[in-house]
């Protein structure tokens, strides 16, 4: 009985994480789409200004109220929370502006290996061999996307400029992910909610300073009516949803399988692209699968390492390991 209630709640997580991973593949269309009528700063702080309270009431409804308390942490949280919420998404739709959503797909994609180098820069942990190898796949992939097998372009072309934008919008996640180590004991849902409703502030600041300097166009009721449905699915999926998916998915299936769903980012976004009639050459396609592929490899070596070492501990002998 317990077996089964084990894989079924392994294969909510699967679900649980698919249905993220493609959500967040799905929001670099979606946003590109929205900068018809809305300013990429002025979408954010409206993003966010709507999700925030929906996290509050989760973390109310799930843990308390006494939850809400910020334990004199304040201002670390609002540190992260900046880090997180405003500059990954100030910097990935500033970027968006200035390249395709595809390509920055890629470069969220990256995720997961750029972890592995700010845990060796930041705290001296230094990636096995493994993941040196996925790391240095994955660039050669991105190399190819950016470039679409042609590198001259890289040097000379001067449209990397919104890719290397969402890759700084990237490294600013993956800081506020592991900023989370901060907060020993708090779960995912009240590190979330509290960082991502002070963050908040900082992207609202700078959209009201922007607007009433003029260099923001305030959006009208027209504008706000046309972008309805796509903030809808920026707020309550993208946001709401997949965030909390994935941290559920996270937690029943543990993040060295987990992280695999990141791959669906790239490919939503590329099957989206290709619906919409966009042309992809194979310089593209290839490298895509390359930062796929180095993902795949490095979580699958992480795997089979964590079960051979599970197998040692209770005196199975290796080789029945790699026959299961």
């Amino acid at each position: 009985m317990a077996s089964n209630s084990s894989r079924s709640s392994r294969q909510q997580g699967l679900l649980m994480l698919a249905v993220a991973g493609a959500t967040w593949g799905g929001m670099m269309p979606v946003g590109k789409a929205l900068f018809a009528h809305l300013d990429p700063i002025v979408l954010t702080a409206l993003r966010y200004g709507l999700a925030a309270p929906l996290f509050l009431a989760a973390l109310t409804w799930r843990e308390g109220r006494g939850a809400l308390s910020l334990q004199g942490r304040g201002l670390r949280l609002w540190l992260f929370g900046t880090l997180g919420f405003a500059g990954f998404n100030l910097l990935s739709f500033e970027g968006l502006q200035r390249t395709q959503p595809e390509q920055a797909a890629v470069m969220v994609a990256l995720m997961p290996l750029m972890t592995a180098l700010v845990q060796w820069a930041w705290r001296g942990q230094r990636p096995a061999r493994a993941t040196l190898a996925s790391i240095l796949l994955a660039l050669g992939g991105v190399l190819l996307v950016l470039s679409g097998g042609h590198l001259q372009r890289l040097l000379h072309g001067g449209g990397t400029v919104g890719d290397a934008m969402v890759l700084a919008g990237a490294l600013c996640w993956v800081a506020y992910t592991l900023g989370a180590r901060s907060f020993p004991g708090w779960s995912a849902l009240r590190y979330t909610a509290l960082s991502c409703s002070l963050g908040v502030l900082s992207i609202a600041s700078v959209a009201l300073l922007g607007m009433a300097s003029g260099h923001l166009r305030v959006p009208d009721a027209q504008d706000l009516r046309a972008s309805a449905w796509g903030m809808a699915y920026l707020v309550l999926l993208a946001a709401f949803v997949a965030v909390l998916g994935w941290n559920a998915g996270i937690a029943r299936v543990g993040p060295t399988a987990g992280v695999l769903f990141i791959n669906l980012v790239p490919v939503t976004a590329f099957a989206i692209g290709a619906l919409q009639g966009h042309r992809f050459g194979a310089p593209e396609v290839l490298g895509a699968s390359f930062v796929m592929g180095a993902l795949v490899l490095d979580s699958g070596l992480a795997l089979l390492g964590a079960r051979r070492a599970r197998r040692r501990d209770s005196g199975v002998p290796a080789a029945a390991c790699l026959a299961r």
